[in-house]
Order: C-alpha cells, then sequence, then structure tokens
C-alpha cells in the first residue's frame, strides 16, 4: 500500500491537539486592523477547536494527523 499524500493547503492551517481534535487559527486577524478593537484582536489571536462537522473531512486531507 503507497503512503498518502496530505493535502498542502490543509497542512498549513490544521493542526491537532493530544487528544486528536483539530485546531485552527481565526479569521480576520490579518489587515484592515484600525478598525478593530484590542479586544477583539486579543480573542482572534487564539487558536479555536475545529467544529466536529468539519473534522472528518480535515482528517481525510490529513491522513497522518
Amino acid at each position: 500500500m503507497p503512503k498518502l499524500k496530505s493535502h498542502s493547503g490543509a497542512k498549513k492551517r490544521f493542526f491537532a491537539t493530544g487528544t486528536g481534535k483539530i485546531k485552527r487559527k481565526k479569521p480576520f486577524a490579518r489587515h484592515i486592523l484600525t478598525g478593530k478593537s484590542p479586544s477583539r484582536m486579543r480573542h482572534l489571536k487564539k487558536t479555536a477547536l475545529l467544529n466536529k462537522t468539519d473534522t472528518k473531512m480535515i482528517k481525510t486531507l490529513l491522513p497522518y494527523i
């Protein structure tokens, strides 16, 4: 059985926790930052868990995560 290829875009955006859950970075934190409050930016810095409905799809893109 040959090795499976990981999806390059997904590799850069998602990573697994120790328990096997998938984490992601929050959007809207890159540019046009002057209109965003400091508290909003603090919340955007943190990572978030991926929704359970999306986890199955991401695990197919990243077979060895």
